[in-house]
């Protein structure tokens, strides 16, 4: 049965000094089955994302963010999550400012 309540997982952060040149994990793994994923990069830098510190998956310019609707156009036949335990990590080399990364999950999942 499909969740019918939002949830906003804890937000994830990391500070300027916190990111560099090599992957850092943004928070610990998914707990939950997530719909949604914003990365903010409130930062004077662009950063790479991605999701086992190895592999560059996405790309985030300076103080824009990115919005990840996994959910949209899904049916119950079809549904479509970022998996439970998924890592998120980034890096870049910013000097002032912060990435955030704000889930959403369903009641339940």
């Amino acid at each position: 049965m499909p969740a019918t309540t939002v949830r906003f997982d804890q937000i994830r952060s990391l500070p300027f000094g916190s990111i560099s040149g090599t992957y850092t994990s943004l928070g610990g793994p998914t707990a939950h089955l997530m719909r949604m994923m914003k990365i903010v990069n409130n930062s004077n830098a662009d950063i790479t994302l991605s999701f086992d510190a190895v592999n560059d998956n996405d790309y985030i310019p300076a103080n824009s963010f990115a919005l990840y609707d996994f959910e949209t156009n899904t049916d119950a036949s079809f549904e479509f999550y970022l998996a439970l335990g998924t890592q998120i990590y980034i890096k870049g080399s910013p000097s002032s400012g912060s990435v955030y990364a704000i889930l959403i999950y369903g009641k339940g999942q």
